[in-house]
């Protein structure tokens, strides 16, 4: 069998077998940070409006760069371009990190707000790093 990402069924990850779907919407890590854009645009709704084009708009396209990448990946037809986009949804789920820490400490963001979205990105990350490490192995 070849071991493209398209005749993958599964793989060994750090969690042990995990399967990893070419259909994004049924990747457990995508609906995460689906959820998790979700939840920053709801919060940033409440952040003062000299911000919509600056903090505001950072975290909502940090986020959404999450989800938007996985799918670009697992449209892709090869597996290292998957890990590639995989990589990059880790650059951004790093970059959300980055500017929830900007807006708690400019106290823009509430202090449970906070804790719940950077427990969730770091959930994301987790599982992010965990499906590169998967597809690597099942690509070598």
């Amino acid at each position: 069998m070849r071991k493209s990402a398209e005749n993958i069924d599964t793989l060994c990850g750090h969690f042990g077998a995990i399967t990893v779907p070419r259909d994004h919407r049924e990747l457990e890590v995508w609906r995460k940070a689906h959820k998790l854009a979700l939840d920053i645009y709801s919060v940033t709704n409440s952040f003062p409006k000299d911000e919509l084009y600056g903090l505001t708009s950072q975290l909502r396209r940090a986020a959404v760069a999450i989800t938007t990448n996985l799918a670009e990946g697992a449209a892709r037809r090869s597996t290292k371009e998957y890990i590639q986009f995989c990589y990059i949804a880790r650059g951004s789920a790093s970059e959300v990190d980055s500017l929830l820490l900007l807006t708690k400490d400019l106290r823009i963001m509430p202090s449970e707000d906070f804790d719940r979205l950077s427990f969730n990105r770091d959930e994301i990350s987790r599982m992010l790093t965990g499906m590169i490490k998967a597809l690597q192995r099942a690509k070598d």
